[in-house]
């Protein structure tokens, strides 16, 4: 059913680039980290030996201490069962799927060394827990008894149990890469096992059941156990694991997607993307259409309208409303994990449509979240990865994540970052992303030499002979690509082919322009993301407040900016200094700017005049900007005739300011004119602008005229109001205002003032409001003439004048240590920072629940938490008991 196919990972090798700098990083700890480590918490749970080794860690770490195997018939029972870290054993499957990527990749003997040594002690724990004749099947394997998964049958909640078959599709993940990437048997006879032992579970089961169980909130959390099971049926040929995996399904969003609905609002993301992943393999395992048009649906549904600027999904790990991305953004967006699955899920649509758009979200995803999710740093104990990449103003990137679920996403994603570049069908090679890479194909190679995204500049090189098809993907904001010179335009499919017979030393260059634009929100155009090329920029700032900037003046005709400048891979323009998002870096960021001109302005020129807003917050500059910029400068002048008369009509633009703002766009240089030019307004009519040029007496071009008309009715009357709001108060440099504020409505004219907060009611507004108020709020305000013209203004104020919550948990750790659990509360801004010191050490910033040796005297541990207002709650005291 696929139309391309990816080069294995092994015909592919990354150059020097940004891709490689991860590469490398996570290369080191595939190399460094133990393998008895990550094999721990199996060896504990099997009664074997664990040689002194403790697992990784967070939610990698052993069971409760009074926990055991149980099996289905010995469960004590919830309330009853000690349990702890119940999703032991998904983390270590990703580590075998990292070795096993690692080792495709490189071929160093150190990782296929490593990748035996975690098949083997697998299959040594696999053989002890079936000697226990305690289990339904022999080939079960976990690292805690068979329980969760008779308990996930009697649809316990999540508490009780966490997500069994995730964690077991991650370990037979593992295992089936482990055979299919370094040829060990003994790996597929212990997916094997497994897999029978799956389908000795679920196809016994009514479909009933399974629909309730997969309802579940992630206790219900199956993973790809669909795409593993039709792994194992494609390599072994056992039909009833491809009916196994028919079980792993849920019907409610698939009947959804293929009639047209979308029920995605609430729903866990990552419980449902790696299904998708299944089902197109499902479908090419069928010929079942089903599967692939309820993938294409539901993508559909989440790309664009539900993916934020560097192709992260979600909140707190939940889908919002559709086409909800400004009206999204809050503290926990964009889960890795979930990019990681939507990495997969347009590989694999890619390869089944050769559709360009979901090679352009691979690279959007892979450049900006993936690698943007590792940090820079090099680690013999941490994948140093995000869980969350968050999107809201201010935030900071929070690595490390051991343990985690996009801890162990992060092993695999930074050392296979190669299985996208190149697809191949017969007599056709694409090239879908440009990282630099040497592709063995055939007889010969073919290197990709390029910096992109630092430049889009990109050659390849062929080192053999090919007669075929070449096709070079373009992306959409590209326009003005040039293939070996010539000018081309952006295709519909997203590439353009090269038919030639290519020879050994033929070069073909790619030259792709790299404009730097504002891309808005699907559903707030004033709510940016500032991209150059492909990379999205993050605006450095300590503030936790969104950013304004004015980007009028900066506009080219096609809308992107001028002006910038560049410092290494950092970027200034429009007064700020920007970062890639995939730099790795620690700094506080802005994802998201607000479009905040004060005044009309076009590159080149500015006509005095103010950018009124009307009650739905539309304004000249925004209607003329909406659809991102124009394709020659006639569209440009007709738009701009077009929104100075809706401007005008609406009564925000008086008749002296519409011909102010006409003049002004006919002197503006964004589109680098070749001759001067100036406007005059002529007959009152609805005509177009017309453009004539002048010449001198030798014929030489002089100047241009473009020539404005407006209709009498226009823009009648005296000037209108210009209605400000100002918020009183000392503002944090956090942005937020941390004592209470007011704000005032005013204006420079005659008017009735009226002030409103949110989408409260309108009152009058004499003298300062007090905005007593703790949150973010739009404030508004509005003056209404004597005419009876109403003129909108609004401004944005985020209130938090309390401090976090804070207190310790002290926890008894045996007779000589205690675990110290610091906990912080702050639902207004949220919690910056934790911090403890003992009279002996430095204010330390809080992570993870840390331990303290007793002492013979009692021990005073001081702490205090910020929240990201800036508020500081007052230093608060706990004393550790001493020695008994």
């Amino acid at each position: 059913m696929t139309r391309a196919h990816p080069f294995a990972l092994r015909d592919v090798d990354l150059l020097d680039g940004v891709h490689s700098r991860t590469r490398d990083q996570m290369l080191h700890l595939a190399r460094v980290f133990p393998v008895d480590r990550v094999l721990a918490v199996f060896r504990a749970n099997a009664w074997l030996p664990t040689h002194g080794a403790l697992p990784p860690g967070t939610w990698e770490d052993f069971g409760h201490p009074d926990e055991r195997a149980w099996s289905e018939a010995d469960y004590p029972g919830p309330g009853v069962a000690p349990t702890a870290s119940l999703l032991r054993g998904h983390y270590a499957g990703h580590f075998l799927s990292m070795l096993s990527l690692a080792y495709a990749s490189t071929g160093e003997e150190v990782l296929l060394s490593k990748t035996n040594e975690m098949v083997a002690g697998l299959a040594e724990v696999r053989d002890a827990l079936a000697a226990t004749g305690r289990y339904s099947h022999p080939g079960f394997l976990a690292a805690y008894g068979e329980w969760q998964f008779s308990r996930l049958e009697d649809l316990a909640p999540y508490g009780e149990i966490w997500a069994p078959y995730y964690t077991c599709h991650k370990i037979m993940a593992g295992l089936l890469d482990a055979y299919e990437l370094t040829g060990s048997q003994q790996a597929l006879q212990i997916v094997t096992g497994m897999g029978h032992w799956v389908a000795g579970r679920v196809l016994r089961l009514e479909r009933a059941r399974l629909q309730r169980m997969w309802s579940l909130y992630i206790a219900g959390e199956f993973g790809g156990m669909n795409e593993t099971m039709v792994r194992l049926h494609r390599i072994t040929g056992e039909p009833s694991f491809l009916r196994a995996a028919g079980a792993f399904e849920v019907d409610s969003v698939l009947d959804a997607a293929v009639e047209g609905r979308d029920v995605l609002d609430g729903m866990h993301a990552n419980q449902h993307l790696p299904m998708l992943v299944g089902h197109l393999d499902q479908y090419d395992a069928t010929g079942n259409r089903r599967y692939r048009d309820a993938v294409v649906a539901l993508w559909d549904q989440i790309v664009p309208g539900r993916t934020f600027a560097h192709g992260g999904t979600g909140e707190g790990e939940l889908w919002g409303p559709a086409d909800t991305v400004a009206g999204f953004v809050k503290r926990r967006n964009a889960e890795t994990c979930a990019t990681y699955n939507l990495l997969k899920i347009a590989r694999s649509l890619f390869g089944h449509t050769l559709d360009g758009r979901y090679a352009d979200y691979a690279e959007r995803a892979s450049l900006n979240h993936i690698v943007g999710s590792r940090a820079d740093v090099t680690s013999d104990t941490s994948p140093e990865v995000l869980y969350m990449y968050p999107v809201d103003p201010g935030a900071v990137r929070e690595y490390d994540n051991v343990g985690t679920c996009c801890g162990g996403t992060g092993l695999e994603s930074h050392v296979k970052h190669q299985e996208s570049v190149w697809f191949h069908a017969p007599g056709r090679l694409y090239a879908a992303q440009y990282v630099p890479s040497r592709l063995r194909y055939a007889d010969g190679e073919v290197i990709l030499r390029t910096r992109y995204p630092r430049d889009g500049k990109v050659a390849i090189e062929f080192g053999l002979t090919f007669s075929g098809e070449l096709h070079l993907r373009i992306p959409p904001w590209a326009a003005g690509a040039r293939v070996d010179g010539v000018e081309t335009p952006v295709p519909d499919t997203g590439f353009v082919t090269l038919r030639r017979d290519f020879r050994p030393g033929d070069i073909v260059e790619l030259d792709l322009p790299m404009p730097l634009r504002l891309v808005p929100a699907p559903d707030d155009p004033t709510l940016v993301s500032l991209e150059l090329g492909p990379t999205v920029l993050l605006a450095r700032d300590d503030a936790t407040t969104t950013l304004p900037i004015a980007a009028a003046a900066h506009r080219r005709l096609d809308g992107s900016i001028a002006g910038h400048t560049t410092d290494g891979d950092l970027v200034s323009v429009l007064g700020r200094t920007f970062e890639p998002a995939w730099s790795g870096g620690d700094h506080r960021y802005h994802m998201y700017l607000r479009l905040a001109d004060p005044e009309i302005a076009f590159l080149g020129s500015a006509p005095g005049v103010p950018d009124r807003h009307d009650a739905d917050g539309w304004s000249f500059l925004t209607g003329l900007w909406a659809d991102g910029g124009y394709a020659d400068v006639a569209a440009f002048f007709t738009a701009v005739h077009r929104e100075v008369v809706r401007a005008a009509r609406s009564g925000l633009l008086s008749r002296d300011e519409a011909v102010a703002v006409l003049m002004a766009a006919a002197a503006s240089t964004l589109d680098g004119p070749a001759v001067p030019r100036r406007g005059v307004v002529g007959p009152d009519s609805a005509d177009l602008p017309r453009v004539t040029r002048l010449t001198s007496a030798d014929g030489q071009p002089v100047e241009d005229v473009v020539e404005w008309s407006l209709p009498a009715d226009v823009g009648v009357g005296d000037p209108l109001p210009v209605v400000r709001v100002e918020v009183t108060g000392d503002r944090a440099p956090s942005g937020w205002y941390t004592r209470e504020p007011g704000f005032a409505v005013t204006s420079v004219s005659p008017a009735t003032l009226e002030a409103a907060v949110g989408e409260g009611t309108w009152q009058p507004a004499t003298g300062v409001i007090a905005l007593d108020r703790e949150g973010r709020y739009v404030l508004r305000g509005r003056a209404t003439d004597s005419l009876g013209r109403v003129v909108h203004a609004t401004r944005e104020a985020a209130v938090d004048t309390r401090p976090p919550s804070v207190r310790a948990k002290v926890r008894p750790l045996g007779p000589s240590n205690v675990e110290v659990t610091l906990h912080a509360d702050d639902d207004v801004s949220g919690v910056d920072r934790v911090q403890w010191r003992t009279p002996e050490t430095f204010w330390g910033i809080y992570q993870e629940p840390f331990t303290r040796a007793l002492r013979d005297e009692p021990q005073i541990l001081e702490f205090t938490a910020t929240d990201r207002a800036g508020n500081t709650s007052p230093i608060q005291r706990v004393v550790l008991p001493p020695l008994p």
